[in-house]
Order: C-alpha cells, then structure tokens, then sequence
C-alpha cells in the first residue's frame, strides 16, 4: 500500500526524523490559509499523487507570494500529471501539499528496502540526490553505497556514520545523520514498511540535515498490524479492479495485455503469463484466486476479469490440491452465465475432483474451450484471439 508524500512524512515525524514543515490542502483556499499560515517568504507547491517525477510534469512549484500560491494551486489541482510512472493516462490531482521553503546546500538520496537477497533490511545512499536513482546506478555506480543491516543487532551508530562518510558530510552532520538513520530503519521495522526513500534528503545553507520528499510503501500482508495506516489508503490513487479483487481477498494486478488469467498459486500465475507471452500474446492481468477459493470468489475473480475493456480471451488454469475443480468450474460458470461471456474461455483443470469440474463445464452449454494441460491451453487461447 502506498500513501502520499504528505502522509509519510507525519509518519515519519512521529520517530524523530527532520522533515520540511508543510500542510496538505483539498481545494485552493486550503492551499493559500496553510502557506499564510506556515509564513513566507518562500513555499512549495507540491502535487500529491502515487507517482514519482511530479516535478517534472510541472507538478512542484516553488513559488515567493501568497497570490502565486493560489495561482499556481488552481493549476495543479484537478488538472492531470503524466509522468514516467503514471503511464500516459497520467493520474489527476486532488490534494496538494503547500511546504516552506528551503535553502539547499546539497541534495543527497537516501533510502531503505528489504533486500530479498540477504533476507535484510538495506540502505541505500548517494551523494547524487535528485536524479533518478536507477540512472545513477547504470551511468555512476560508485556513487551508491549498499548496507544491510543485521536483524540480531538492528541499527548501530556505525552505521549512521558509514552512511555519513559515503555522503561527505561533516562535523554536526554526522551526528544528525546517525539519529537520522536510526530514526528510519524504526519507522521501516516498527511500521512493516517494504520502501522507504528520501529524494532528496537535503543539506540546508545552515547546514542541517531535512527530509524534503518521502515515499513509502507498506507490505500489504502486514497492514492487518496498521490500523493507522490503513486510516491513510487513498482508493481514487488505486485501480478500481484492484479494490474489488481486495474485497474477496484475491491478489489481482491489473495489466497492458488481450489474455485475462485466473490462476491458483502465485508461482503457477506467473507460469501461465510467461507460456502466453511464449505464444504470442500478453496477460491482461496476474490473478491467483488461492488455495482455498469459494465458489462466490471464483465469480468475482471472473467477473473482475470480465470487467476490464482490454480482455480479448480468458485462460483458467487450476491445478486442484486444496483447491477443488469443481468449485472453480462452478464459480466459472456462474459469472460467465451473468455477465454474458463474449470472449473466447479456455479452461484447464487438473487435480481434485477433476472429472466433476469438466461435467459441470460441459453442461452449462457455454461455449468452452477445453485444454489438455498448459501449453495446450496458451496455444488455443492466443490462438482464439488473434483468430486463427
């Protein structure tokens, strides 16, 4: 789950970590009573959206009046930012975050992660803040330093030094950086977050330490721990299919490709993208329905399917352990009955109470392809598509 720059930032606020002052803002008059009452002479108008390079798109102003800050408020708000990770549907604004201005030294990038291969908790930092970290790392790899942190120790003082060294700062600066860090790897522990990145992480003119971007991400699996932060989801940021797929517990994502997929098992979902793409085509979505679906989540993981404009052909692929055949055959064609399929289905079942699962298909009088195993099925689902 993600929340916005504004929200991460109080969040952080609550462990001890330096962030620039600032308030959010829902309409334009919100915007000009916080910058009059934050004080000049110097604000920043900041989009608040799930995405990164806002202020390429035009989505962060700094600005030196009040009239400017409504001006500028009025143009961000409600208007839509495409940027590099918002696809070219771009995502529209509808909150801003007015912050006082800062004067800035440097600017210096700082982040933490779990790094899945040592099973730790890693920061990674750079002298080169600002810029796209992935660009650093290709163009300039010595100027990013990696540091895992032992869980059996947690953080220690060396480690805000280390950190400190690999960013060149100074005298007061390592000793702000040490808290800093500290301050960072508790929200990241505590809080179950899954990225946590400061970009920039600045060095005023008076030589203090400042978060002045936050974004943070949660694992999902966690947030049952979070009620707090469940408090922050902001659903007009999230595809809509998406929220619909959380209500019945199903792991959905929804993506670019013709071919819908409804899967049992993470591991046999991405299998089933791969072999379509090996086909020819491309998945329209990742959707495992689990282990232990009912019929009534099997319908709405197929209808959620149906739903989306993009989808040319479905491929249902159960292999039946926990999961039985029968229910999905039976959630398969109790959606495909009520919403009217119109796409070509082609289902392979393999495992429990498979024959059941195939008499209840081939009684519904739907007109279902059905498919010896994975391959065989990939093949005849791109192959019903593109209409061969």
């Amino acid at each position: 789950m993600n929340i916005h720059e504004y929200q991460a930032k109080d969040v952080l606020k609550g462990f001890g970590v330096a962030v620039a002052n600032g308030l959010p803002a829902f309409s334009v008059d919100e915007a000009v009573a916080a910058a009059e009452k934050l004080g000049g002479p110097v604000w920043v108008v900041k989009a608040q959206i799930h995405a990164g390079g806002r202020g390429k798109a035009g989505g962060v102003k700094v600005v030196k009046s009040i009239e400017d800050v409504r001006a500028e408020s009025k143009r961000i708000l409600g208007s839509t930012l495409v940027t590099h990770q918002t696809g070219p549907e771009g995502k529209e604004v509808g909150r801003l975050y007015i912050e006082q201005g800062s004067a800035i030294a440097r600017e210096l990038y700082l982040s933490a992660l779990v790094d899945r291969e040592t099973s730790r908790v890693a920061f990674i930092c750079s002298t080169e803040g600002g810029m796209d970290i992935e660009a650093v790392a290709a163009e300039t790899p010595e100027k990013i330093l990696t540091l895992t942190i032992d869980p059996a120790t947690g953080i220690m003082p060396h480690h805000g030094r280390r950190i400190a060294s690999a960013l060149r700062l100074e005298g007061d600066q390592v000793k702000q950086c040490v808290k800093l860090v500290a301050g960072l790897y508790k929200a990241f522990t505590e809080k179950d977050m899954s990225l946590l990145e400061i970009n920039p992480l600045v060095v005023t003119e008076a030589g203090d330490l400042l978060c002045l971007d936050a974004k943070v991400n949660f694992d999902s699996n966690a947030l049952y721990r979070h009620k707090d932060m469940i408090e922050l989801r902001d659903l007009s940021e999230e595809d809509p299919m998406e929220i619909e797929a959380s209500k019945y517990d199903l792991s959905y994502i929804k993506l670019d490709g013709e071919i819908g997929c409804m899967v049992n098992g993470a591991g046999l979902a991405m299998a089933t993208m791969d072999i379509i793409k090996l086909f020819g085509s491309e998945p329209a979505n990742f959707l495992d329905v689990g282990g232990g679906a009912t019929t009534e989540k099997v319908t709405a993981a197929f209808k959620i399917i149906l739903n989306d404009p993009n989808v040319k052909g479905i491929l249902v692929n159960i292999f039946g352990g926990i999961m039985r055949c029968d229910i999905i055959a039976e959630g398969v064609v109790t959606a495909a009955k009520e919403l009217g399929v119109t796409v070509p289905l082609v289902v392979r079942l393999e495992g429990t109470n498979v024959e059941k699962g195939k008499e209840i298909m081939a009684a519904s009088g739907l007109p279902i392809i059905s498919a010896d195993n994975l391959a065989d099925a990939a093949e005849k689902v791109v192959a019903a598509v593109q209409g061969a």
